[in-house]
């Protein structure tokens, strides 16, 4: 007993007062961590971790305003990905899905925006300089044209249409304006294997949305990024 009114002496009164506030904290420390990790969740997409719209689109602002001129807004949609769905499942779309979202990831690297607007729709915007553009391009292209192994060892052909915005050419740093550029070079080079680099015409495409109009979920797909 003398041994513990001794070690209380030398605490003393302002540490035993900050030991004890502090216990307290500790749940509410807990708390924040899993309020945290909620916030977060809703930022990315479950399936493919990749960001939601509005977390999309606040840092691909960012981007736009750091890097200006040397950035790309990339919109990329699955081809023929309904007959995945239709011919193998809804897994194996799944699956699919996932992998592009891995892939684009890799491609982009982690300074970049990159997203799952929703089904197989999914867009970037990144850093890359002018004489890149087109190298980085193909190799998007050629990295999601890779077969996707499904869990139970059977291969899926894929491959996906790509189109790209600049700010240089599209004379703007506006992002509606951008993906709206890019989307219409997208539809442009459909299924053509090779991505689409857009053009000012491109950027006078009329869009619902911020989208090319016309195009399969326009009339619903919300607000304008």
């Amino acid at each position: 007993m003398d041994s513990v009114l001794r070690v209380q002496g030398r605490i003393g009164p302002r540490t035993l007062l900050l030991t004890t506030a502090a216990v307290p904290l500790t749940g509410w420390a807990v708390h924040a961590i899993a309020l945290h990790k909620q916030l977060a969740a809703t930022r990315r997409d479950p399936l493919t971790g990749l960001l939601r719209r509005d977390a999309y689109t606040a840092r691909a602002r960012r981007i736009l305003a750091r890097h200006g001129d040397n950035t790309a807004v990339v919109m990329v949609d699955a081809d023929h990905f309904k007959d995945v769905n239709d011919d193998l499942g809804h897994a194996a779309g799944d699956t699919v899905l996932a992998a592009f979202g891995a892939r684009l990831t890799a491609w982009a690297g982690p300074h970049a925006a990159v997203a799952r607007l929703g089904g197989d729709e999914f867009a970037v915007v990144l850093e890359v300089t002018a004489d890149r553009r087109a190298h980085r391009l193909q190799q998007l292209v050629r990295m999601l044209r890779t077969p996707v192994v499904l869990d139970d060892g059977r291969t899926v052909d894929v491959a996906a249409s790509v189109g790209a915005a600049t700010p240089d050419v599209i004379a703007s740093r506006d992002l509606t304006v951008l993906q709206r550029a890019a989307d219409a070079a997208l539809y442009d080079g459909k299924h053509s294997g090779c991505a689409t680099l857009a053009t000012e015409q491109h950027a006078t495409v009329p869009s619902i949305n911020g989208r090319r109009a016309g195009r399969p979920g326009t009339a619903v797909w919300g607000r304008a990024a």
